[in-house]
C-alpha cells in the first residue's frame, strides 16, 4: 500500500471540545469554579468579594461572585472566555516570578463550557465607561451589550453541568458541596485578611470579614474567639523562607491535620512536608495522634516554587523543600520555647452529668448485663482504690448487647481470659487449648456497632443530659450538620440549633457510656462533619460506625481482668465477632501446634 492511501485517524479536536475537556480538570464541583473566580477578585486588586449560593432543595442552582476590583474594558471582556487568553503572563519566563493566583486563562472559559455564564463588568478608574454584559451558556455568546454598571466585576453561573450530565449525576448534597466551597474560602480568606469577605447561602450569612483585618481577628471570626484566645504569633526571617501567623499552645490539639491552614506567596495550598514540619516542630508536646492547630503565611522566593504542576494549583512543587521544611520546624520549636504554654484557667462548662435511663446499669460493671453467661462464673468487680471512674469503666457500662429477651446464640466458644499487653490485647484460652489475642478497641467497637443497631428510630436508648452541652462549629461544619439533624436524631442524638454556627445537645445514644468527658462528643461530631472520608454509605450507617468508633475503649487504655473478660463474653454474642465495622479484625488465633512450630518444638 502506497504512504499516506490509508484514511488518518488523528483529528484536532474543535475548540468547543476541548473547553469541555479542560472544564473536567478546571471545574471539578462547584467549589472548584468558586475558587477560580474569588481569586479572579483578588488578582484583579478587589477590597471586598461577595459570593452568594442558591440552593434548591436537592443541589446549588446558581453562584454569583461579585467584586469592586479593577473591572474590564468591552474588549477584555469578550477575550476573558478565550482560552488560555490571559493579563497575568505574557512569556514562559514570567512563571518563575508569578505571584497572581491565577495565570493559565482557563476559568472563565473552562466554566463556559458547562454552565450558562453572565458576566457585567465595567472599568473601577472611568466613571464615564459603560459596562459590559456578556452571556454565554456552553461555550456560545448569547448576548455582548452595553449596560450601566458599578465598578469591579460580577459573574453569575447557572446551570452548572446541565450539558454534562455524568459530572452533574456525581455532585453530592447541597451540604456538603457548600461545605466544600466554605472550607475553600476559608483558606483564601486567612491568605488574604486584609479583603472583605462575605458569603451568603440562599440569603443567609455563613461568613463574613472586615476589610484591613488582622489575620488574628480572621480567625476569631471563623474559627471562635475561643480558639484564638490558645494562639501565639509566629513571626520568624530564615534566608529561604519568611514565615508569619499563628500556632496553638498544645493544649488546643485535634484528632487530624484539618486545622492546620497554609499559604505560599498569598495563595492557599497543600504541602504534606510543611504541615509535617509543624507536627514535627512541637515534638513531644503533643501525643502521636494529635495536630495542632496552625495559620501560617509563607514568603519564598518565587523561582523555588512551582505552581503550574495541578490543574487546583493547591498542590505546588517547592525547590529545596528540606532546607524550608526545617525552617518552619525550626521556627515552632523556637515559637513554643519562647511562650508560657500553660493552658489558661478559663471558666468554661463542667463535665455533663447523665441522667441514665437503666440506673441499675450505672451501677457497676458487674450490673451492665441483663442475663448470665451460662459458660461463665459473672466475675466480681471490685471497688477502685482511687476515687473517681476509669475511662474503661465510662465507655463498658453500657456495653449491654440484647439488653431484653433470651440470651442471644454464642458465634464464638467461651473464652477465658489470662492477660492483657500493652493497654491494647486482651489474651484468652478457649477449650481447645488455643490462644486467642484480641485487640480490645475494635472487639468493643463490634459490640457497640451491634448494640446501635439493635434498635430504629424513636426505639433508640438514650440519654438525657441534665445540662445541654453547646457545640460551636466553624461555618463549613455546621452547614453539614444541619443537613444530618433529622439522621443525628434517629440515633439517639437531639441536637437543636442555638443560633449561627451554634447548637445545643440534649440527648446521647446509651451505647455511650457515662458522658463525664465532653471532648467524646465533640469528636463525634467532628467525625460527622468532615466530608473528604469517601465513604459511600447511608447516615445512619455512618452515625452507627462512628459512634461505635469514638465510644468504644481506646488502645492504651488498661483495663482490669474483670473488665477484660467482660468484653470478651460479649464478643461472643456478637453477629460477626471476627471484624470491627471498619473490617480490621478483632480476634486472632494460634493453635498450640503453630506455637509448638515457632519455637521449633517436635
Amino acid at each position: 500500500m502506497k504512504q499516506g492511501s490509508s484514511p488518518t485517524i488523528i483529528r484536532v479536536l474543535d475548540q468547543a471540545t476541548v473547553n469541555k475537556i479542560a472544564a473536567g480538570e478546571v471545574v471539578e464541583r462547584p467549589a472548584s469554579l468558586v475558587k477560580e473566580l474569588v481569586e479572579n477578585s483578588i488578582d484583579a486588586g478587589a477590597d471586598s468579594v461577595r459570593i452568594e449560593i442558591i440552593a434548591s432543595k436537592n443541589e446549588i442552582t446558581s453562584i454569583r461572585i461579585t467584586d469592586d476590583g479593577c473591572g474590564m474594558v468591552p474588549e477584555d471582556a469578550l477575550l476573558a472566555f478565550t482560552p488560555h487568553a490571559t493579563s497575568k503572563i505574557t512569556e514562559i519566563r514570567d512563571l518563575d516570578t508569578i505571584r497572581t493566583l491565577g495565570f493559565r486563562g482557563e476559568a472563565l472559559a473552562s466554566i463556559a463550557a458547562v454552565a450558562r455564564v453572565t458576566l457585567i463588568t465595567r472599568p473601577r478608574d472611568d466613571e464615564l465607561a459603560a459596562g459590559t454584559r456578556i452571556v454565554i451558556a456552553g461555550g456560545e455568546i448569547l448576548e455582548n451589550s452595553a449596560i450601566g454598571a458599578p465598578g469591579g466585576t460580577t459573574v453569575l453561573v447557572e446551570d452548572l453541568f446541565y450539558n454534562t450530565p455524568a459530572r452533574k449525576k456525581f455532585q453530592k448534597s447541597r451540604a456538603t458541596e457548600l461545605a466544600h466551597i466554605i472550607g475553600m474560602l476559608e483558606g483564601i480568606i486567612l491568605a488574604h485578611p486584609t479583603i472583605a469577605f462575605r458569603l451568603t447561602y440562599n440569603g443567609t450569612e455563613q461568613v463574613v470579614t472586615g476589610r484591613n483585618a488582622t489575620r488574628l481577628d480572621t480567625i476569631a471570626r471563623i474559627y471562635g474567639a475561643a480558639t484564638a484566645r490558645d494562639l501565639v504569633p509566629v513571626s520568624t526571617t530564615a534566608p529561604l523562607v519568611a514565615i508569619a501567623g499563628h500556632i496553638s499552645r498544645p493544649s488546643l490539639s485535634r484528632k487530624d491535620r484539618d486545622r492546620i491552614i497554609l499559604s505560599i506567596n498569598g495563595r492557599y495550598v497543600s504541602s504534606p512536608a510543611i504541615t509535617n514540619a509543624i507536627k514535627e516542630g512541637y515534638g513531644t508536646l503533643l501525643p502521636k495522634d494529635r495536630f495542632p492547630v496552625a495559620f501560617l503565611s509563607l514568603d519564598i522566593d518565587t523561582a523555588l516554587v512551582d505552581v503550574n504542576v495541578h490543574p487546583t494549583k493547591k498542590l505546588v512543587r517547592i525547590s529545596r523543600e528540606p532546607e524550608i521544611a526545617g525552617a518552619v520546624r525550626d521556627a515552632i520549636k523556637k515559637t513554643l520555647a519562647g511562650h508560657d504554654l500553660i493552658p489558661d484557667i478559663r471558666p468554661t462548662t463542667a463535665p455533663q452529668p447523665i441522667v441514665a435511663d437503666a440506673p441499675a446499669a450505672m451501677a457497676a460493671l458487674s450490673r451492665s448485663f441483663p442475663y448470665q453467661f451460662p459458660e461463665t462464673k459473672p466475675p466480681v468487680v471490685s471497688e477502685p482504690t482511687h476515687s473517681g471512674v476509669t475511662d474503661s469503666d465510662r465507655r463498658l457500662r453500657h456495653t449491654e448487647l440484647a439488653p431484653a429477651g433470651p440470651a442471644p446464640a454464642a458465634t464464638l466458644p467461651p473464652l477465658r481470659v489470662i492477660g492483657e499487653f500493652g493497654g491494647i490485647y486482651i489474651l484468652a484460652t478457649n477449650a481447645s487449648g488455643e490462644l486467642l489475642i484480641i485487640d480490645q478497641h475494635a472487639a468493643h467497637e463490634r459490640i457497640l456497632y451491634e448494640l446501635a443497631g439493635q434498635q430504629d428510630g424513636s426505639g433508640k436508648r438514650v440519654q438525657e443530659l441534665i445540662a445541654p452541652v453547646i457545640l460551636h462549629r466553624t461555618p463549613r461544619e455546621s452547614a453539614v450538620l444541619a443537613e444530618l439533624l433529622p439522621a443525628l436524631r434517629n440515633e439517639g442524638f437531639q441536637i437543636e440549633e442555638f443560633g449561627k454556627d451554634t447548637f445545643l445537645v440534649r440527648t446521647v445514644p446509651i451505647v455511650l457510656g457515662k458522658l463525664e468527658d465532653t471532648s467524646l462528643l465533640e469528636d463525634i461530631i467532628s467525625d460527622l462533619v468532615s466530608t473528604d472520608r469517601g465513604e459511600r454509605v447511608d447516615n445512619r450507617e455512618r452515625i452507627t460506625r462512628i459512634v461505635a468508633c469514638r465510644g468504644a475503649i481506646k488502645a492504651g487504655t488498661v483495663c482490669t481482668p474483670e473488665q477484660c473478660q467482660r468484653v470478651a463474653d460479649q464478643l461472643r454474642f456478637t453477629k460477626n465477632p471476627f471484624t470491627c465495622p471498619h473490617g480490621r479484625p478483632t480476634i486472632i488465633r494460634f493453635t498450640r501446634e503453630q506455637l509448638d512450630g515457632m519455637f521449633k518444638r517436635s
